[in-house]
């Protein structure tokens, strides 16, 4: 495995706390290129920002402070590199073909994105999607999120894995790399199970239907995981992957103010999975977030989350108030 870029998250216990920010620690080999923020944002001066003010706000995750600025200066860029890689790998199945004497039809340039429950991937994605489709060579972005092959809450009961949702074993991963390997395949249409998070549960009979995208964008907590000895890895599948970062205190502060933004909002509906959770007043409702983020989201961040960071091509680095500080990319 490569050495992970260096950490802006708590060390996890056994380690130094000091080590990854010691104003002084020595220079080390890493696979990665550290880029600020401006200039990383001058990397794409003459790019024009192809979404308005009203789309952006649509796009952004509860207490995510997404605004056009940052998405002039993280974004755009990002979406010309991942353009330009998508470009390079279709020019590479060209030169393949040509020299195998075949004509292979070209098949979905696919992006994994990683990252913590809270930390803003899934805006990540639903952005990254919208600009994406904006470039004249990739006009068809699909976005899928793992959540849809999670196994359903009666199944999770019956496997003993109820306070394990959202860990690798609560998700049916033959059935998630199965539908990637179709798609990546050059299949003319996949389907995959549809999660509600109003429900919080698969939703029966509703499927998300993929057809022969030009980019597939999968986005969830575990897609960077390793494979078991001698098998296939679903992140074996991705063309490029990143994973959002940030540090731990600041995820949980992030996701203990999202659970009371939805207190106030989803969870008043009596259709809600959490509506047993609308009358706690503030200091109940903090409690009990954070309970929920040490006892499940922290220790599934630090054992299986975390850990998988070094595996991606790009890491997005992100400040308190969420704003992306630095990009590291895996050197080439």
């Amino acid at each position: 495995m490569a050495e992970a870029p260096p950490s802006t998250t708590t060390p996890a216990p056994g380690q130094a706390a000091h080590a990854a920010h010691a104003p002084h620690a020595p220079t080390h080999a890493t696979p990665f290129v550290e880029i600020g923020r401006d200039a990383w944002a001058d990397l794409a001066p003459a790019t024009r920002l192809p979404l308005t003010e009203t789309e952006i706000v649509q796009l952004r995750g509860l207490g995510d402070r997404l605004d056009m600025r940052e998405v002039q200066d993280v974004y755009v860029p990002l979406s010309r590199l991942l353009n330009l890689y998508a470009a390079g790998a279709r020019n590479l199945h060209r030169a393949t073909s040509d020299f195998l004497g075949e004509r292979a039809q070209r098949t979905p340039f696919v992006i994994g994105v990683a990252g913590s429950v809270a930390v803003g991937k899934s805006t990540v994605a639903r952005l990254l999607r919208e600009l994406l489709s904006r470039w004249d060579d990739t006009p068809r972005v699909e976005l899928v999120t793992t959540d849809g092959f999670l196994y359903p809450n009666a199944e999770l009961e019956r496997r003993g894995l109820t306070d394990r949702k959202g860990f690798p074993e609560s998700y049916d991963r033959r059935h998630l790399l199965r539908f990637v390997s179709q798609v990546k395949s050059g299949a003319e249409e996949v389907r995959a199970p549809f999660y509600s998070h109003t429900s919080y549960d698969i939703m029966p009979g509703a499927e998300v239907v993929v057809r022969r995208p030009d980019i597939l964008i999968v986005e969830g907590l575990n897609v960077l995981q390793p494979p078991a000895p001698g098998r296939l890895a679903l992140s074996d599948l991705f063309d490029f992957t990143i994973y959002v970062d940030a540090r731990t205190s600041d995820i949980e502060s992030w996701f203990v103010e999202r659970f009371l933004a939805l207190q106030k909002g989803a969870f008043t509906q009596e259709r809600s999975f959490f509506h047993r959770f609308a009358g706690m007043d503030e200091a109940e409702a903090r409690t009990f977030a954070s309970g929920v983020w040490r006892s499940v989201n922290e220790p599934n961040l630090v054992e299986n989350v975390l850990p998988t960071r070094s595996r991606a091509t790009l890491v997005l680095r992100k400040a308190a108030d969420h704003a992306v500080s630095s990009v590291l990319l895996r050197k080439i």
